[in-house]
C-alpha cells in the first residue's frame, strides 16, 4: 500500500514509557497525600516547596521547619499556645514537673526559632529575662526591663523515678538503652549525653553542651530534653506515636515522675522578692526557733547560777553556825 505524500505515520509511545509516566503521577499524588512532618505533629504541611515538594510550617509562627531534625522548643511552645483546642487535644504542661513554675506562655522567637532574651506577657505588660531553654532567670518587671543576652543553658539534669519493678535494672543495660534512645529517637549526638546515674528507683540523665561544642545542624540539648519530657508524659510531639516504650532487657521502664533542672553558664539574677510565701514562712519558723532556743538557754543558765549562789550562801551559814573549838 502506497503512503500518502506529505504525511508521516503517527507513532505511539512505547508501553513502558506510559507505565513510567503513570507511576510518576501516582508517586507525586502519594507524596502529597503523605505530606506530614516526621518530627513535629504541630505543623501544617502541603506541596508548597520548590517543585511542589512537601513543606511544613510550625503552627502559630508559620516558620518553615526542618522535618529531618527536632523543632526548637521556642517554636513548639508557640505552636501549643496557638493550636486549636479541638482536634489536637494538646495538654498544658504540669507545673510540678519542672523547676520552671511559670507554666506555658506564648514566647517570642528569633528567625532561627530560638528564644529571645526578653519575654513579655502582652496582656499584663509584664516582662522577664530567660535562658536559652526559655526558663525565667530574673525577677519580673515592666517593658523597660533590659535583657542584654540569651544566657545559654549548658547542663541539664533529668531526674526520673520509675514505677516499682520485679527487680532493679542493671545499670549498664539501662545506660546503654537510654543512650540509644537519645541517639536514635531524639538524634542527639552521643557526646552530649554525659552520664546516666541509677539508684533504684531514681534515674538521672545528664546532658551537657557548650555553645562552642555544638556544630551547625546538631540537635540542642534543650530540644532533646523537651521532646523526652513530652514523651514521658504521654504527649509525644512525634506524629502517630503513642507513649514512650523503653525496655531494658525486655523489662518495661515506666516513669512515674519527672523533674528537670537547668544550669546556665551564668548564675540567675533573682532577688529576695522571688521568695515564695512558703519559703518565707519556713525562714520565719527557723528564726523564731533559734530565738526561742537562745532564750531558753539564757533562762536555764540564770536558774543554774541562782541555785549555785543559794548553795554557797547555805554552806557559808552552816559554817558560821558551827561552834568553834
Amino acid at each position: 500500500m502506497a503512503r500518502t505524500p506529505g504525511f508521516a505515520p503517527q507513532r505511539r509511545p512505547p508501553p513502558f514509557l506510559l507505565l513510567l509516566a503513570l507511576a510518576t503521577v501516582a508517586g507525586l499524588a502519594e507524596a502529597q497525600h503523605n505530606c506530614t512532618c516526621a518530627t513535629n505533629k504541630m505543623t501544617v504541611c502541603g506541596p508548597d516547596g520548590p517543585g511542589g515538594a512537601c513543606q511544613c510550617r510550625a503552627l502559630g509562627s508559620g516558620v518553615v521547619v526542618d522535618c529531618s531534625t527536632l523543632t526548637s522548643k521556642c517554636l513548639l511552645l508557640k505552636a501549643r499556645m496557638s493550636a486549636p483546642k479541638g482536634g489536637r487535644a494538646l495538654v498544658r504542661p504540669s507545673e510540678q514537673a519542672i523547676v520552671d513554675n511559670d507554666g506555658l506562655y506564648d514566647p517570642d522567637c528569633d528567625p532561627q526559632g530560638r528564644f529571645k532574651a526578653r519575654q513579655c506577657n502582652r496582656t499584663t505588660s509584664v516582662c522577664w529575662c530567660v535562658n536559652s531553654v526559655g526558663v525565667r532567670r530574673t525577677d519580673r518587671g515592666d517593658p523597660s526591663l533590659r535583657c542584654d543576652e540569651v544566657v545559654r543553658t549548658h547542663h541539664i539534669l533529668i531526674h526520673l523515678r520509675h514505677r516499682p519493678a520485679a527487680r532493679a535494672f542493671n545499670h549498664s543495660d539501662l545506660d546503654a538503652e537510654l543512650r540509644r534512645l537519645f541517639r536514635e529517637r531524639y538524634r542527639l549526638h552521643p557526646r552530649f549525653l554525659e552520664a546516666v546515674h541509677y539508684e533504684e528507683p531514681t534515674i538521672q540523665i545528664e546532658l551537657r553542651q557548650n555553645a562552642s561544642q555544638k556544630a551547625p545542624g546538631e540537635v540542642d540539648i534543650a530540644d532533646a530534653a523537651y521532646y523526652f519530657e513530652r514523651d514521658v508524659k504521654g504527649e509525644s510531639l512525634f506524629p502517630g506515636r503513642r507513649d514512650l516504650d523503653v525496655r531494658v532487657r525486655g523489662e518495661p521502664l515506666s516513669v512515674e515522675r519527672t523533674l528537670i533542672y537547668y544550669l546556665d553558664e551564668k548564675p540567675p539574677e533573682f532577688s529576695m522578692q522571688r521568695l515564695t510565701a512558703g519559703l518565707i514562712a519556713v525562714i520565719a519558723v527557723v528564726v523564731v526557733a533559734l530565738v526561742a532556743g537562745l532564750i531558753v538557754l539564757v533562762v536555764t543558765n540564770r536558774r543554774k547560777s541562782g541555785k549555785y549562789k543559794k548553795v554557797e550562801i547555805k554552806e557559808l551559814g552552816e559554817l558560821r553556825s558551827e561552834p568553834s573549838l
